[in-house]
């Protein structure tokens, strides 16, 4: 369990409060015992969703689409003077998601083989680096750590999971773990991040929470959380990071039910 205050949540769009499992899991209850959403409005939340976190994990990444325009590009449209990587990926991400979204139901362990298929939906763009674990050394600029050699991906990988799928943590504070120290890892050559993200989203929807969307203007939060954990083993930046957007997708949810 993790009992901390939110001592930087103006940085991330909300107001400071006391943030604890107990409160979030309380809302995750009531959630769950209002009269459900109909058909039809989850699915005009869940694309409205898709498309914003579709623009912010590829902004975060460096791709070039507006948010409007990657609604157009979702929508079959073609963007002038936009380059056509940057089309592939926003068609490539939502791709990803949908396919999250099939594998919520089935509620099955996290495996490596799902990891991949993840990442080749992801990295529309590269056929031939689609789910596939790097083989040559990588360096990310400006990172307080470096990722792994490529003889070392494969065994750090199963270690991972089996922790993961192992502990009895909160699952916020076991993903904020399994988060960090993947993109640590940094398994593919490309694609890492936005790969992270999704297998996020998909075991906070397994487990009965809403997905996240971590804003493109909160990016400089999000690498110092990765900073923090790396330089002072301190994880709660990123926990607090991830309780906050958590609490903010289900007070929203609440609010429309109620």
């Amino acid at each position: 369990m993790f009992d901390y205050y939110l001592k930087n949540a103006n940085q991330i769009g909300v107001t400071k409060y006391m943030c604890t499992s107990e409160i979030i899991d309380r809302k995750k209850q009531e959630l769950y015992l209002k009269r459900p959403l109909t058909e039809g409005e989850l699915e005009r939340l869940n694309e409205e969703f898709v498309i914003e976190y579709t623009y912010n994990s590829n902004a975060i990444e460096g791709n070039t689409l507006t948010l409007c325009e990657t609604d157009m590009v979702l929508r079959g449209l073609i963007i002038d003077k936009k380059p056509l990587k940057d089309h592939m990926e926003a068609v490539g991400h939502k791709e990803a998601f949908d396919y999250v979204s099939s594998l919520v139901k089935d509620n099955a362990p996290m495996t490596e083989s799902i990891i991949k298929q993840i990442h080749s939906l992801v990295l529309a763009d590269k056929p031939l680096d689609r789910g596939i674990y790097r083989r040559v050394p990588v360096h990310i600029m400006g990172a307080s750590n470096s990722p792994v050699q490529p003889y070392l991906i494969e065994p750090l990988m199963e270690q991972l999971l089996c922790r993961y799928n192992e502990s009895e943590e909160h699952i916020i504070t076991k993903l904020a773990r399994f988060h960090i120290e993947f993109e640590g890892i940094h398994p593919f050559i490309d694609g890492n991040g936005r790969t992270g993200r999704l297998i996020v989203n998909l075991e906070f929807m397994k487990a009965g929470y809403p997905p996240i969307d971590i804003k493109f203007t909160d990016r400089v939060s999000y690498y110092n959380a990765f900073d923090e954990y790396y330089t002072k083993n301190n994880l709660s930046a990123m926990e607090s990071l991830f309780a906050c957007y958590i609490n903010e997708r289900l007070d929203m949810y609440l609010s429309i039910l109620t």
